[in-house]
């Protein structure tokens, strides 16, 4: 056994035996490090599938050593000997091998050439790319040029069809309008670049010039011809003024190129339309003021003024009726219906022989004027071009003389004017008529509206002033013998205050209802001084309550039923019924009356021991009521019925009486059943209250 501390290995010599070599004797002690490699090595083998076998099998290591060796040369010689058979085959190989390589390094070459080829055609393509840009760039901006370029040559060259056209084509004519308009870009598009020093423009200045004198030359004259049409008699001047319209551009393109001959234009315009107007509203002014009633109220028509009253030798002839000063009736139709009627043809009325109010004529008249005036203030803006206070100044030019004799001839009218119903109406007519303009977008008139007011309104408040006074001067007793009826200056009052109040509902003004108020105050003063010229209270009161339920009854038909004039009327009307049934039910009942008031004090006093010496007077009021009281009652009846006018108010006023005797009868019922009263023997002979009730019942309205 081998000494442990040396590792022999042996290898095959020359006849395959494994030499014994002594690698010497390692020590391990000296180097760990060498130790752990062999260690390292000899696991390794170890670890081999073959080593594993041999030694499982119990096999010498060395002898099985030299049989791989022995094997391995075999396998060697083997294959040395199929080299040295395939040697002609290597050869070819290996020829064949030079070959590719040779082929490949020839296409190695060949691709590197190709990508050199490629790297310079890549720079050639960027190099297109940017010329590309470069070359888009360049046309665009010549397309740019030459669109503006175009546009320009567009716009400054002068067809010569516009010439033609310009020089031959009548005015009439869509195309020459049509150039006109085209001319008009060119002048101006030749001011401009004029400007910029553009030298092109001195080319067709020239030619431009001569076509603009042309085409102004026959714009003026066809202008000028149509206004000159306006003159010819009975002729329509709205006709031309519709044909203007539709080339009102030819103005503007003299306003622009040749100012003044559109002033002259313009100047011509408002010569010829001043002096149309001014004939045509002089004429039908006069013509229709003949239409007038020629029986107009004067100074004495006044609501005071009595109707006998004597007139001088040469005074002009009163009215026949002079109520109609005062009543409204049907002429407030021409604030609602008639407003916007066609105007009055005067030579029709003429042969007709109709006559009219003043506030009908003053109605057609300037119904006639707001007419005219908003067509001719809508042509002016539209074909003059002008707004605002230059079309207002524009306007009063051409109206304005126009409208100085309307307001001369209302002034003189307004002078001798006596009809305030005629006034408030012509009032309300201007106030609506302004508003109708409004609503045309026409303020041209609000001027002239505003001188109206300013002329109507003082002469209106100097005409109530005057039937205010009237009624104040008028003395009761030039009237002579009078009766309890409605006074006429009541029926006056009452239809000329519900007129008043009624048009002033639709457009309040404060100074109308100060004039009634004071009118008002007068009345009632009149009403009363008039009923103190009857002697007797009953009469009195008859005649206050008939005029107070006259003017009321009007009043209330006539407005709404909450005016001022119609409650204060209704407390007084109430007032005097409740004082005339005490007077009426005196004669017949005072007794009866005048016991339950006197007695009923003194039992609420506390004194009716001292009504036990009534006894006398209560038997002959009980025997007396119940003897007299249904003739009584048909008495009343009757006098109440002959008294008041008003068949509806007398009703009222009788069941008024009688429903306050019922309750005086049952006051007095009530007052004899207490001490001292209710022990007397005549209770008994009372009239049961039922059946006065229905003695009253017989008497009601059965409306």
């Amino acid at each position: 056994m081998a000494d442990p501390d040396e590792f022999v290995v042996q290898g095959n010599d020359e006849n395959g035996d494994l030499p014994e070599l002594n690698l010497g004797v390692l020590d391990l002690t000296s180097d760990d490090f060498i130790l752990d490699e062999v260690d390292v090595h000899i696991q390794e083998n170890l670890g081999d599938e073959l080593v594993k076998e041999a030694l499982e099998s119990g096999v010498d290591l060395r002898h099985y050593s030299k049989q791989v060796e022995k094997e391995l040369q075999q396998v060697e010689n083997a294959s040395i000997q199929d080299y040295i058979k395939e040697s002609q085959n290597i050869a070819s190989l290996h020829n064949q091998i030079s070959a590719c390589d040779t082929i490949l390094e020839r296409m190695e070459q060949m691709l590197s050439s190709f990508q050199s080829d490629l790297g310079s055609i890549s720079s050639e393509i960027q190099t297109l790319q940017e010329q590309s840009i470069s070359m888009n760039i360049k046309l665009k901006n010549r397309q740019s040029v030459r669109g503006e370029l175009s546009q320009f040559v567009d716009e400054m060259a002068v067809p010569e069809s516009m010439i033609n056209v310009i020089l031959d084509t009548p005015v009439t004519e869509v195309q020459f309008l049509e150039q006109i308009h085209e001319l008009n870009n060119k002048i101006n598009f030749v001011k401009e670049q004029s400007f910029k020093e553009a030298v092109s423009c001195k080319d067709v200045e020239d030619i431009l010039e001569k076509l603009k004198i042309k085409a102004i030359a026959k714009i003026r004259e066809f202008i000028l011809q149509k206004i000159y049409s306006f003159r010819k008699p009975m002729t329509n001047y709205q006709v031309p003024q519709n044909t203007l319209l539709k080339y009102r551009y030819y103005f503007e393109f003299l306003l622009a190129n040749e100012r003044h001959v559109a002033k002259e234009i313009r100047d011509e315009y408002i010569d010829t339309m001043c002096k149309i107007y001014y004939s045509y509203f002089k004429g039908y002014s006069s013509r229709l003021m003949k239409l007038q009633y020629e029986e107009v109220a004067d100074k004495d028509d006044l609501m005071g003024v009595e109707d006998t009253a004597k007139r001088g030798l040469f005074s002009k002839p009163s009215l026949k009726n002079r109520s109609t000063v005062f009543t409204l009736g049907n002429r407030g139709d021409i604030l609602t219906t008639e407003l916007e009627a066609p105007i009055l043809v005067p030579h029709a009325a003429q042969k007709s022989e109709q006559k009219y109010t003043f506030e009908c004529l003053f109605r057609s008249q300037h119904y006639a004027l707001i007419d005219n005036c908003c067509r001719e203030y809508l042509f002016l803006t539209d074909f003059f071009m002008v707004a605002g206070n230059s079309a207002q100044d524009l306007f009063n030019a051409i109206i304005g003389k126009t409208l100085t004799m309307f307001l001369k001839h209302m002034d003189m009218y307004i002078q001798d004017c006596y009809d305030a119903i005629a006034v408030i109406l012509s009032i309300h007519i201007i106030l609506r008529y302004q508003v109708i303009m409004h609503k045309r977008i026409v303020p041209a008139l609000d001027k002239y509206w505003e001188t109206l007011l300013d002329m109507f309104w003082p002469r209106f408040q100097y005409i109530l002033e005057l039937n205010i006074q009237s009624i104040r001067d008028t003395d009761p007793q030039k009237f002579g013998t009078i009766d309890t009826r409605p006074h006429y200056i009541t029926r006056r009052y009452a239809e000329f205050s519900a007129a008043l109040v009624s048009l002033n509902e639709t457009f309040p003004d404060e100074r109308v209802n100060k004039l009634l108020a004071q009118l008002q105050a007068e009345v009632e003063n009149f009403i009363l001084r008039m009923a103190a010229e009857f002697p007797h209270r009953k009469e009195q009161l008859i005649f206050l309550i008939n005029n107070y339920d006259l003017m009321l009854t009007v009043i209330m038909e006539r407005t709404k039923d909450d005016s001022k004039e119609s409650e204060s009327f209704q407390q007084l009307l109430n007032a005097r019924t409740q004082e005339f049934v005490e007077e009426i039910l005196a004669p017949y009942f005072g007794g009866l009356i005048s016991f339950v008031k006197e007695t009923e004090s003194a039992l609420e006093r506390g004194h009716g021991e001292q009504l036990k010496r009534e006894e006398r007077r209560v038997q002959q009021l009980v025997r007396g009521f119940a003897s007299d009281w249904k003739r009584a009652i048909d008495l009343i009846n009757q006098d109440v019925m002959r008294s008041f006018t008003n068949f509806k108010n007398g009703t009222q006023i009788l069941q008024g009486a009688l429903t306050q005797l019922i309750q005086y009868y049952h006051r007095f019922q009530k007052v004899l059943s207490q001490n001292p009263f209710k022990s007397m023997p005549v209770r008994g002979e009372l009239i049961n209250i039922h059946h006065v009730m229905v003695e009253v019942k017989k008497h009601k309205p059965t409306f």
